[in-house]
């Protein structure tokens, strides 16, 4: 049995729509019903126009006044329902996902790289079933999920897992525009297909590209992009990031088609979105042909593919074929061969550094470098790309520094449309502050300081961070978290938090907000060295900091000598001209000087002389966590050291003690634990000093 559910001609949205709406508080409740009906009716047909036929009718600018027109009649009227296209725009946060079972098995494929298993798969299908037709497919390199729909409706949405059962992610799928949420046409009651979910390439590069310029992580790849963000808990974050999807199996239906072509063509009737790359193939010869072909075009394609599929046309010889316990037997993937080094560069993103420090980064069609998927590549600063001549679309060779770290080699050959001598050229301006950008040496930075999202970002990070004021309840994820949430504009701004805005935020709880505000409160009279080094003065890390507050023992006698007497710095130790520089230009910079003034309304650093007391700690190396009585942590790691010991931020197998205060962190006595590091808590450890002589107060 099917259904229908094709959209009305004379519906008023569908053609040439009137945006020109009356105020909703002059409509009845009738009236609002009504409109939605239609509306819903029509944007679900505009939306399979766009996504599945991809020749739209209206402009987007009319597409967004009737969505805003749904969206707002639902909210006045409460007239929300799952299938409306709404939907897309996200729902609230889930804590988990549940676990469903499949409605029929999502089982795997099996693949070879070798032309000749590809033969033996088809010498094994025409002993069992005589000779067949093939349809031939991309292999798409994303996320596999079921979509259910009954009666027409999406129902549930869950990914492969294991193949018998998967996560429950309706809530994502729903925000996703190519999935419909009501099927069009004359649809099976029951409809379960099979789908894959992918960031197109260009949206993929663009993504990135934001995110490298917000300061934060790029995904390695369009894949690892899509399995991030569908798994997100927050459907919010799934609608703001560009995810598609292909429908190209059923997996179960009330109505099924002889072949399996009949059903691909079938799927745009219904709204289910397809690749305009299927053929069908009369023979494995022509199957193969169909591989190499594709293997040439997957450059030119908006979407990853890593293969090509060999299906069996006819239904009932798939069934006749079987499975195994892995596998469906009436399929194949002829895997390509893996991008090797070379490959072209799609654009160049810009990322700011805590110091203002400009890095190119070429962002790049994903190649297998030393065994591992690459899609980005340092390009170093704006002298290197000069001389290597590197512009976006050159073809070029990535290697791993140290095996690790991606960078440009060499150009292998220029992209067709560029000039032969011409390379990359940095923007005149932050793409996140739009402060100038300006060239030091080889070097570019951008002069926003601290006014830069960028830079605040790692600034926060870094005033936090070991060689800072060592906050261990605030790493790299917790702030971006907090100034994504507005709670942090400002490194500042860390003395104005409070409980009740860390714990309305996913993942926090009363003890660890906390936790973390006792730590900052601890910071609120740090020793000089340590608030020198946390403010991320280029060049000025804990040493040159230490020497600095030994120098000059106010932190107001240190600025403002930068200030006015830079050439006075050139006597400290670790400092010469070009630190000195640097000091001088952090402080006289207007929007540094804002933020440190902002800080200094918070925290008073102490004096400090740092004087040696003794070499009765030699050799011995201390890590602090928690909140010690009546000393600072800072001052406690100050007296080791003035006593020959070593005061380090992190745990290693180098560390003697683990020295625990009051709301210690987890991490810490975990990594004392791995490597056998004795715990000691602030009694025992004043006891360690007393018995060399030493007095902690």
């Amino acid at each position: 049995m099917s259904r229908a559910d094709s959209v009305d001609e004379d519906n008023p949205y569908l053609r040439d729509p009137p945006t020109d709406f009356d105020p909703v508080e002059e409509l009845s409740a009738d009236e609002a019903r009504e409109q939605v009906a239609l509306l819903r009716e029509a944007i679900r047909e505009h939306d399979r126009r766009y996504y599945v036929e991809t020749d739209p009718i209206i402009a987007d600018r009319t597409y967004d006044a009737l969505f805003a027109r749904l969206q707002e009649l639902e909210d006045a009227f409460d007239l929300t329902h799952p299938d409306s296209p709404t939907r897309s725009v996200g729902g609230e946060p889930i804590e988990e996902f549940e676990t469903v079972e499949h409605v029929a098995p999502m089982l795997s494929i099996d693949q070879s790289g070798e032309e000749a298993d590809v033969r033996e798969f088809a010498d094994r299908v025409r002993r069992e079933v005589g000779d067949v037709r093939y349809v031939c497919e991309p292999k798409f390199d994303g996320v596999s999920m079921a979509f259910v729909y009954e009666d027409g409706s999406l129902e549930r949405a869950v990914t492969r897992g294991d193949g018998r059962e998967g996560d429950d992610v309706t809530q994502n799928a729903r925000t996703i525009g190519s999935v419909p949420q009501k099927l069009h046409g004359d649809s099976p009651d029951f409809l379960a297909v099979r789908g894959e979910v992918y960031m197109p390439k260009d949206a993929f590069q663009e993504h990135n590209r934001e995110r490298i310029e917000r300061g934060e992580e790029p995904f390695a790849n369009p894949r690892n992009a899509t399995a991030g963000t569908i798994r997100q808990l927050d459907p919010s974050i799934v609608a703001e990031r560009p995810l598609e999807v292909f429908f190209f199996d059923v997996l179960e239906a009330s109505d099924l088609e002889d072949s399996h072509r009949e059903e691909l063509e079938r799927f745009p009737e219904w709204g289910l979105r397809v690749t305009d790359q299927v053929e069908t193939a009369a023979s494995i010869d022509d199957a193969i042909d169909y591989r190499d072909r594709m293997l040439e075009a997957r450059d030119d394609l908006n979407y990853e593919i890593d293969g090509t599929v060999i299906k069996v046309d006819d239904r009932d010889a798939r069934e006749e074929l079987g499975r195994t316990a892995r596998h469906d037997r009436y399929a194949f993937a002829y895997k390509f061969p893996a991008r090797a080094e070379v490959t072209p560069i799609v654009d160049v993103a810009v990322q700011i550094g805590r110091t203002g420090r400009v890095t190119p980064v070429a962002l790049l069609e994903p190649v297998d470098v030393g065994g591992v998927t690459v899609s980005r590549a340092s390009l170093h600063n704006p002298e290197e790309i000069a001389e290597k001549n590197v512009d976006v679309g050159d073809t070029v060779r990535v290697q791993r520094a140290g095996d690790v770290i991606p960078y440009v080699a060499e150009v292998v050959e220029k992209g067709a449309e560029n000039d032969p001598e011409s390379h990359y050229e940095l923007p005149d301006h932050c793409p996140v502050c739009d402060s100038a950008i300006e060239r030091d040496g080889p070097m570019a930075f951008c002069t926003g300081g601290l006014a830069c999202d960028a830079q605040l970002r790692r600034s926060i990070e870094y005033y936090a961070s070991d060689d800072g004021l060592d906050l261990e309840g605030l790493g790299e994820k917790s702030v971006r978290q907090l100034v994504d949430a507005g709670l942090l504009e400002s490194v500042a701004d860390l003395y104005e938090l409070d409980g009740e805005n860390l714990t309305a935020l996913e993942g926090w709880g009363e003890k660890s907000a906390e936790n973390l505000l006792s730590e900052i409160e601890d910071t609120r009279n740090p020793p000089l060295a340590d608030f020198l080094s946390a403010l991320g003065i280029p060049h000025v890390g804990p040493t040159t900091a230490r020497e600095l507050a030994r120098e000059f023992a106010r932190f107001e006698t240190v600025r403002e000598t930068a200030e006015t007497e830079p050439e006075r710095l050139e006597g400290v130790d670790d400092v010469g001209e070009t630190v000195a520089g640097q000091i001088h230009d952090f402080f006289t910079s207007e929007a540094n000087a804002a933020a440190v003034d902002d800080v200094l309304a918070h925290v008073s650093p102490t004096e400090s002389e740092l004087e040696s007391g003794g070499d009765e700690l030699e050799g011995l190396t201390f890590v602090f966590t928690g909140s010690l009585e009546g000393v600072t942590r800072s001052e406690a790691q100050e007296t080791v050291e003035a006593h020959g010991a070593n005061a380090t931020g992190s745990v290693s197998g180098n560390t003697d003690y683990l020295v625990v205060g009051e709301n210690p962190g987890q991490t810490k006595r975990d990594d004392a634990g791995d490597n056998d590091v004795p715990i000691v808590d602030e009694d025992e450890f004043r006891e360690l000093l007393a018995e060399r002589g030493i007095d902690l107060e």
